[in-house]
């Protein structure tokens, strides 16, 4: 695949999201569903190498491209994670304050909570391939009840959860 159609794909996937992850539906029906690109293990991976790393929650599309398409795919998926960013800058002051309308802001809550219901519906197909033992299904268990019962950041329970898996393989 050349590096044009993933950065096209890619930046549909961010276009059509508002952040980080939710774009993750968009990117999983085009690369795993309709083109058999990627599998949902190497999704996977992809979110996770982005998530561990520094920045924005959407770097996965760079994980995502060079699994795709190599060093030139990786290019591509940063071009598409930084285009809207330049493109909103004209779109703002094109709009101004119309953005405080009462009908845009229902648009936006309306465009929100449709993004929030893709983003668990892919969460549900990525989860079935990631939850494949009694570990890994209580790894999920514990980092969901630290994350909603005691707020502990994010990047500490992903920390937790690696040194649990080395010393899971290790054993």
């Amino acid at each position: 695949m050349s590096a044009f159609v993933i950065y096209l794909l890619l930046l549909k996937a961010t276009v059509t999201s508002f952040s980080g992850l939710t774009s993750l539906p968009v990117v999983r029906h085009d690369f795993v569903v309709e083109r058999h690109l990627l599998t949902d293990r190497q999704l996977n991976t992809a979110v996770a190498a982005g998530r561990i790393s520094p920045g924005a929650n959407g770097l996965y599309l760079v994980s995502v491209g060079y699994m795709v398409g190599g060093i030139k795919g990786a290019c591509a998926g940063w071009c598409a994670i930084v285009t809207p960013a330049f493109l909103i800058i004209g779109l703002l002051r094109l709009l101004g304050a119309a953005t405080d309308h009462p009908v845009v802001e229902r648009i936006v809550k309306a465009i929100t909570l449709a993004a929030a219901g893709l983003i668990l519906a892919t969460s549900i197909s990525l989860a079935r391939d990631a939850l494949n033992s009694v570990f890994t299904i209580g790894i999920t268990a514990v980092s969901l009840f630290l994350l909603i019962r005691f707020k502990i950041d994010p990047l500490l329970i992903m920390l937790g959860a690696a040194l649990l898996g080395m010393a899971n393989a290790l054993l």
